[in-house]
């Protein structure tokens, strides 16, 4: 369990954090909420908050369908199958999660997650059925049950974007495309005011601009674009996490990047989103294999191909270093083309337009980077450590996930964490807490606080990253990659302290510039931990160390960019805000 909240102090430093280098915003508009982001989270919150009578604006840096949840292939894990259990499915989620697990969050997630997926079900989400009229629910690794509910065979994310984007259109929620979140505004006091951001492209907005409200969602998805191989969309770059640091809230567990096992392999030099091969192939039956056909996974754990993504990652690696191979294969040949068509088309599809044919021979598949079981700290509530300001979904570190995201956990924790935030801002409406607030006049300098990078050191953080805290770490990886992105931010600092110049503002400096400000995060916390745990592999340290490494490392940026870096006494989160009178 949590330790009760404490006060969390306010200072007026606040007002001193660096900010990234753009224009004067150029236009405004007020709402009581405002939601970064249009996936499952995000379009969940916009949703329930509009419900409950809050003025929302939906900001997303592409178009409303362009997040993360569209990609989501494997499905929607809840206890909804007969025999199962919300306690079955904590305990497979305390497991995959090693010991780092918030148990009061996993057990909010595993107990309001079936009704949850109900609502999103009323909301207009059409899931595969059963002959018999039922849910059709499968396996992924991890679930000692079936339990993922799946839509379109393999094209669950994309079923689930539809409902809810449809949803928010029928509502006329006020939504805002293309549009790059920059900074977060803040009163005299240091409490949310709103997000500065830019919109890309001709409209009714246009260039840098603000929305004024007292609460802000961050629901921006994952930083998977830190690495050159992932199977994130090219917007996942990292900038909740960065506009929360840079607004000096806390990030926590940003070393644990969960690295999915089976990813279509396009060659040593691929870069970019790649292609992912879901996890209910493994499910349904398809085996690993090396170039022999050998199934290297048997013996190493009791689920075989099914054990938790963090062991099949590994067991993966450890044999492409036995074979001196690029890759594994993955073979489902005996599902036979009608399986492969009815329920996995997407893969199908995606395998077949790279010229593989899983009908008819093994798929080729390594593992990429996939999802941040880290991110910004938060309470039950999804509050961080900024009064006013809130995160779920990938971009947020509840607990649930430890120190490795259970399969299909995260459009549930998106699901569920999205309604209990836009709880909490309506119970902070009730209580007279959620009232315009002035934010503090943005710095009017030719000195921005916060360089920005060039576009072309994009590539080179991924190589970076990729190189020295990818899936196997050490001391001596994570020290050079440190080193290297140490001097991206000096030759940046430097030549904004010498002569007063930085790259031109824009979303490719911007996008980069986040990516250094998690890159340095990500490295800092996996350096700090010194044992192998979840899905943080160090080779060097190959074995897992509860006495002294049970235990959270939290991040957070001075306002001098420096980061201060510590580890909790113990395995529970530390207090966040403090807590409303009925709470206490």
């Amino acid at each position: 369990m949590r330790p009760p909240v404490a006060h969390h102090p306010r200072t007026r430093a606040l007002r001193a954090r660096p900010r990234l280098h753009a224009p004067a915003p150029g236009w405004s508009i007020s709402a009581d909420v405002v939601v970064v982001g249009s996936g499952v989270a995000g379009l969940t919150a916009a949703l329930r908050c509009e419900a409950a009578g809050l003025t929302t604006v939906v900001v997303t840096k592409a178009r409303l369908d362009d997040g993360s949840t569209r990609w989501a292939q494997g499905g929607i894990a809840a206890a909804l199958g007969e025999g199962d259990t919300p306690e079955q499915h904590l305990d497979d989620t305390l497991v995959a999660g090693a010991g780092l697990c918030d148990e009061e969050a996993v057990r909010i997630l595993v107990t309001e997650g079936p009704d949850a997926v109900r609502r999103l079900i009323a909301t207009g989400a059409q899931f595969d059925e059963s002959a018999e009229g039922g849910l059709e629910l499968t396996r992924e690794g991890g679930h000692h049950r079936r339990r993922i509910a799946h839509a379109g065979g393999d094209a669950t994310g994309a079923e689930i974007s539809r409902a809810l984007v449809e949803a928010v259109r029928a509502r006329g929620t006020r939504t805002i495309e293309n549009a790059l979140v920059l900074d977060l505004l803040t009163d005299a006091d240091g409490r949310t005011a709103g997000v500065t951001l830019h919109v890309m492209g001709e409209g009714q907005h246009d260039g840098v601009g603000a929305v004024h409200a007292p609460a802000v969602v961050l629901a921006t998805g994952g930083m998977g674009q830190v690495f050159s191989a992932t199977t994130n969309p090219s917007v996942s770059t990292g900038d909740g996490v960065a506009l929360a640091l840079r607004a000096g809230a806390e990030v926590s567990d940003l070393e644990f990047v969960q690295f999915h096992p089976t990813v279509l392999f396009l060659g040593p030099d691929a870069e970019g989103q790649q292609p992912l091969v879901s996890e209910a192939v493994r499910g349904e039956g398809a085996h690993l294999v090396d170039a022999d056909g050998v199934r290297f996974m048997q013996g190493q754990h009791e689920l075989a191909e099914l054990a938790p993504r963090d062991i099949v990652a590994k067991g993966i690696m450890r044999r492409m270093q036995e074979r001196g191979a690029e890759h594994m294969y993955l073979d489902a040949r005996h599902f036979g083309a009608e399986m492969w068509e009815h329920r996995f088309p997407t893969i199908l599809a995606a395998c077949r337009a790279h010229g593989i044919d899983p009908v008819t021979e093994p798929v080729p598949v390594a593992p990429a980077a996939h999802y941040a079981s880290g991110g910004v700290r938060t309470d039950s509530h999804g509050r961080t450590t900024v009064p006013g300001l809130y995160a779920c979904g990938e971009v947020a570190c509840t607990g649930v996930h430890g120190a490795n995201r259970l399969a299909s956990n995260s459009l549930l924790e998106g699901l569920v964490y999205a309604e209990r935030i836009a709880a909490d801002i309506a119970e902070s409406r009730t209580g007279n807490t959620l009232r315009a607030r002035v934010p503090q006049p943005l710095p009017q300098s030719d000195r921005p606080e916060h360089p920005l990078l060039p576009p072309e050191a994009r590539f080179a953080i991924q190589r970076i990253m990729t190189g020295g805290a990818g899936v196997l770490r050490s001391a001596a990886s994570l020290s050079e990659a440190a080193d290297r992105l140490h001097h991206l931010h000096a030759e940046a600092r430097d030549a904004l302290d010498e002569n007063g110049k930085t790259a031109e503002p824009g979303v490719d400096t911007w996008e980069a510039t986040n990516l250094l400000c998690v890159a340095r995060v990500l490295v800092a916390a996996a350096q700090r931990r010194e044992e192998t745990r979840g899905c943080h592999w160090r080779e060097d340290r190959p074995e897992r160390d509860d006495t002294t490494w049970r235990r959270h490392i939290v991040v957070r940026l001075n306002p001098d960019r420096t980061l201060a870096v510590r580890t909790t006494d113990t395995t529970d989160f530390p207090p966040t805000l403090p807590p409303r009178p009925q709470e206490q």
